[in-house]
């Protein structure tokens, strides 16, 4: 839990030239995220034109982030501010396509990368990477849509790539890289990538990719590709609305056994009913209790931890990871709807010993009405073998110390 995403708004209220922002009538208000830049009149950060003191709350989470042990920060956008669109719609244009100006594409990577300098400036974050995109080939962002959204093509995708490498290199970001292109799933996330010069993918420093494609798509066509490019590869956003935790489960196992990202994050902790791992109500200010994915994903964050490496576990229901320095391996597994036992061969280690009497930790999370995220210590090594009875629909966490490669 050390990665946090701050979300660029392009909302404001005020006039320019007695033009203004055009609404959705289907956004709530807590999903226009107030943006920066006022207007095009300058591209001064310290002029009238930009407002530093709106989006506090998003900031102040952030920070508490930061605070708490977050140390990798992402800046990504929705739509760019409305005045730079089509028909100053920010949740998307009449009828799912381009929106952005093409008089303002220039504009848009100028504003990416002055809130990246200023909030390395004034706010004590750098933003490791800045997305400009999120979904942006899809066509369902409509004037009539319920959040920000902009359709944006491949062909203004590498336009604008170029200008946002150009704007931070300005301001001395050189080393904050540009993430592409936030795709709603894997097999777009490809076909958007193979549609990119070589000059567009220089200019990349990590390919992100959400994971709404679910159980379907070639995750491992897209990891092959984005290494043959020798670029780093997140699933920026995942999320569904069972609150169950096995959805999750299933999706989150099959990423780290087939898409091998080095970053999986949630879309949002706090939502309604099923989709947050805790139910909130944005609109309402409503916070309510915890879902049972909270404690489902605790099994892996909790015991797959920053720097561990994740080794081939033979099932994509088991997710193994193994700390070099602490010589330790976690084992979480995911067992679907039928009680069994099940058996792991950890016989290509040199050395699996427990806490020395053998003893292996154990966690467990029922996603029916059992246990949740429970510690138990009943397990024991039969050499260099381990065998756990799983009950229908649950997801157990091993830890066994004194491991060694």
């Amino acid at each position: 839990m050390n990665i946090a995403r701050y979300n660029v708004g392009g909302c404001s209220w005020n006039s320019i030239n007695k033009e203004t922002m055009v609404v959705s009538p289907k956004i709530p208000k807590f999903k226009q995220v107030e943006g920066f830049w006022l207007n095009w009149d300058s591209t001064d950060p310290n002029s009238s034109s930009w407002k530093w003191d709106v989006d506090k709350k998003q900031q102040e989470m952030m920070q508490k982030a930061k605070v708490r042990g977050a140390n990798k920060f992402e800046l990504f956008s929705n739509s760019p501010m409305w005045w730079m669109l089509n028909n100053h719609n920010p949740s998307g244009a009449d009828n799912g396509g381009n929106n952005l100006q093409s008089w303002n594409y220039d504009k848009f990577a100028i504003y990416l990368a002055t809130v990246a300098k200023y909030a390395s400036d004034h706010w004590g974050i750098n933003f490791a990477s800045v997305e400009a995109f999120n979904e942006a080939s899809s066509d369902w962002w409509k004037s009539g849509g319920t959040q920000e959204g902009c359709h944006i093509s491949s062909e203004v995708q590498q336009k604008l790539i170029e200008y946002l490498r150009s704007e931070l290199d300005k301001r001395g970001l050189h080393n904050t890289i540009i993430s592409a292109s936030d795709e709603t799933s894997y097999d777009l996330a490809i076909t958007v990538w193979n549609s990119f010069s070589s000059v567009t993918k220089s200019k990349v420093g990590r390919v992100n990719v959400h994971g709404y494609q679910y159980k379907g798509g070639k995750r491992d066509l897209l990891y092959k590709i984005v290494q043959d490019d020798k670029k780093a590869l997140w699933n920026s956003e995942y999320g569904e609305g069972d609150s169950n935790g096995m959805p999750l489960a299933e999706n989150l196992s099959l990423d780290l056994y087939w898409l091998h990202p080095t970053a999986w994050v949630y879309w949002q902790p706090f939502d309604y009913g099923g989709w947050g791992l805790i139910q909130a109500d944005g609109t309402n200010g409503w916070l309510g209790p915890v879902n049972t994915k909270y404690y489902v994903l605790a099994q892996y964050s909790r015991h797959i931890r920053k720097g561990m490496h994740i080794i081939d576990s033979g099932n994509s229901d088991t997710v193994a990871a193994y700390d070099h320095l602490s010589h330790r391996l976690a084992i979480v597994t995911l067992n679907h709807g039928t009680a069994q036992s099940i058996t792991y061969d950890l016989s290509n280690f040199s050395k699996v010993s427990g806490d020395g009497a053998g003893l292996v930790r154990r966690w467990i999370t029922d996603t029916g009405s059992g246990e949740h995220y429970v510690m138990h210590n009943d397990l024991h090594l039969n050499g260099k073998s381990l065998t756990a009875s799983f009950t229908a629909n649950t997801v157990q966490t091993f830890e066994i110390d004194n491991v060694l490669i």
